[in-house]
């Protein structure tokens, strides 16, 4: 083996590759409260002909965002509990799955399972 120092020379240092970096915008949509988008506004404009794709768009997702808030699903456990006063248990699918159903807050119903 040759000494250290002999080695180190004839070692070349690897080639950096360096990318060119991106910048990175965020683009600002129109706020919705510039445009209106209920559906009896944007009917006389399609009827004229004077509507944009941004303002279907924000009326469909303003449809699908009121859909999403109002569904609301239910916690899968191991085992479940009562959580507050307004939870009860209930046995369904012929008994194969335990739930608990609350009338005070929605976010307590639970499977077990």
């Amino acid at each position: 083996m040759l000494p250290r120092a002999l080695l180190l020379p004839l070692r070349r240092p690897l080639p950096t590759i360096r990318t060119p970096t991106r910048m990175l915008h965020t683009y600002t949509r129109p706020s919705l409260s510039t445009h209106p988008t209920t559906p009896a506004s944007i009917v006389p404009r399609l009827l004229s002909g004077h509507i944009t794709s941004s303002a279907i768009c924000a009326t469909a997702s303003a449809g699908v965002s009121a859909l999403l808030q109002q569904v609301r699903g239910m916690k899968v456990r191991s085992s479940v509990k009562k959580l507050c006063d307004g939870c009860k248990s209930v046995r369904r699918k012929k008994g194969r799955y335990v739930y608990i159903i609350c009338s005070k807050n929605p976010k307590h119903k639970q499977r077990q399972g």
